[in-house]
């Protein structure tokens, strides 16, 4: 079954939605939590096909909006996946700090590291991995098309994925083609922090709570890219040791400890 569907038959609780917002980078819907997806446009006119229910949308339960998940309009799919975060429970008793940059550089050393999705990190990730393998829908230079990942995955020790292949439609078919037995992370503010990730091959899941929803509000409605969304903490979760956190503190400066060692995982 595929990994959406099984996603939806999980949420078993509903809850009202109490807010929509669907920001130039980022979308937030509230409901019993604060749930983030990446704002994903389409391509009709201006860059998107119309939404349904416009106006509505905070009406509908966050069960009923996370139905738009299935859509074939990109935008309506980001906040379907936004009304699915907002439902997942996630037990943070076990927390401790760390993410997922430092999960990779830690565990990418003198080994392969293929990323899918272009993250601000690259560039320091690069340097402390044996070799990084970036997949990007548009490559920089350097970079693989996403057509190349079938091709690049097998070759990695590590697997990265972007949570926003959730959104456009690509993250059972990534999956399928890591090799067996490496570490896979899905990470990013749109991964849901869902066993069910782990039962379709991932093993680690990086990605985010909102904590405070009028400060998430206020910078993504003024598009704030990730690092400038305030009231967000970030949650890391493997299917062997539990959560992993560490909070974003105003102005997008991370506001935690130095990470601990981090031990195997898988």
């Amino acid at each position: 079954m595929p990994i959406l569907d099984d996603l939806l038959a999980s949420l078993t609780q509903d809850a009202p939605v109490r807010s929509v917002l669907v920001g130039a980078h980022w979308t937030l819907v509230c409901s019993r939590y604060g749930g983030l997806a990446s704002t994903l446009m389409g391509s009709g006119p201006h860059g998107h096909d119309p939404v349904r229910d416009v106006g509505h949308l905070h009406e509908k339960s966050a069960r009923e909006l996370a139905e738009y998940a299935r859509s074939e309009n990109p935008l309506e799919v980001s906040i379907g996946v936004a009304a699915i975060n907002s439902l997942i429970d996630v037990d943070e008793s076990r927390c401790v700090q760390v993410n997922a940059a430092e999960i990779l550089s830690e565990r990418g050393r003198g080994r392969t590291v293929a990323l899918v999705g272009h993250f601000p990190f690259i560039p320091r990730l690069k340097s402390a991995v044996g070799r990084l393998l970036v997949i990007e829908q548009h490559p920089a230079e350097g970079e693989y098309p996403a057509e190349a990942a079938s091709e690049i995955l097998p070759q990695a020790d590590i697997v990265a994925i972007t949570g926003s292949a959730l959104i456009n439609s690509t993250l059972d078919g990534l999956l399928a083609a890591c090799p067996a037995g490496v570490p896979i992370m899905v990470l990013g503010p749109s991964t849901p922090l869902s066993p069910v990730l782990f039962e379709h091959g991932a093993t680690i899941l990086s990605g985010a709570r909102v904590v405070n929803a009028d400060l998430a509000a206020l910078t993504i409605s003024q598009a704030a890219s990730f690092r400038q969304v305030n009231g967000v903490k970030l949650l890391t979760i493997t299917n062997e040791k539990g959560i992993i956190s560490i909070t974003l503190g105003a102005g997008g400066v991370w506001a935690a400890k130095p990470p601990p060692p981090i031990f195997p995982i898988y």
